[in-house]
């Protein structure tokens, strides 16, 4: 199949993409569950809490056992008293799940493909600009209606990087840094055909 490559001074080009990359069934169940690898690896998991041996102090008992009329106690650190430990204390885990790389890549190629369908997926010309410079990122963005997308290039452009960085709803990232909440989320993508040749090797 071919797209047709966007360019400011619309010039008639365009770039064949392959049917096997960009012309899949969307496997929802597939999608689901490398957004859900995803975004578990994503989590820090570095929460803790002191349980109560953990908790400083409360080495002796507060009071005798008997005759105060109060309910007996060992330490001030049990987690019924203020300042005591937490009952069930949150400790520092891994939440990363594992998913095959044959099946993440699948799920990729199954997001651009499904974005191939609904018209979501365009092929441009890379901006090139001399100087970061968000007005000139801006008008060619307006231009190519391309105000809320994402642009994956082949190779990181710092020009364009910093062009957009300010500019809201609009991200720039390499191949190498597609993922599938990044493609789900964007209401347009954008990719360069030195990129549309990176996916279809890497997928």
């Amino acid at each position: 199949m071919k797209l047709d490559v966007l360019n400011i001074e619309n010039k008639k080009t365009d770039v064949k993409i392959s049917d096997s990359t960009f012309g899949k069934e969307f496997n929802e169940t597939l999608v689901h569950q490398a957004v859900v690898t995803y975004l578990a690896g994503s989590r820090q998991g570095s929460h803790k809490q002191k349980t109560r041996s953990e908790v400083r102090g409360g080495g002796k008992k507060p009071y005798r056992q008997k005759g105060t009329g109060r309910a007996r106690a060992g330490t001030i650190r049990s987690p019924i008293w203020r300042g005591g430990g937490v009952t069930f204390a949150s400790t520092p885990r891994n939440y990363s799940k594992k998913i095959n790389k044959k099946m993440y890549r699948s799920a990729i190629s199954s997001i651009f493909s499904e974005l191939h369908r609904q018209d979501r997926l365009l092929a441009i010309e890379q901006p090139k600009f001399k100087s970061p410079k968000t007005k000139d990122m801006h008008a060619f963005l307006k231009k190519l209606d391309l105000e809320k997308a994402l642009i994956i290039l082949d190779e990181m452009d710092i020009n364009l990087y910093l062009s957009a960085r300010n500019i809201p709803h609009v991200d720039v990232v390499t191949v190498k840094e597609i993922n599938p909440v990044i493609l789900l989320r964007s209401e347009k993508v954008a990719v360069t055909p030195a990129a549309f040749k990176l996916i279809e090797a890497w997928v």
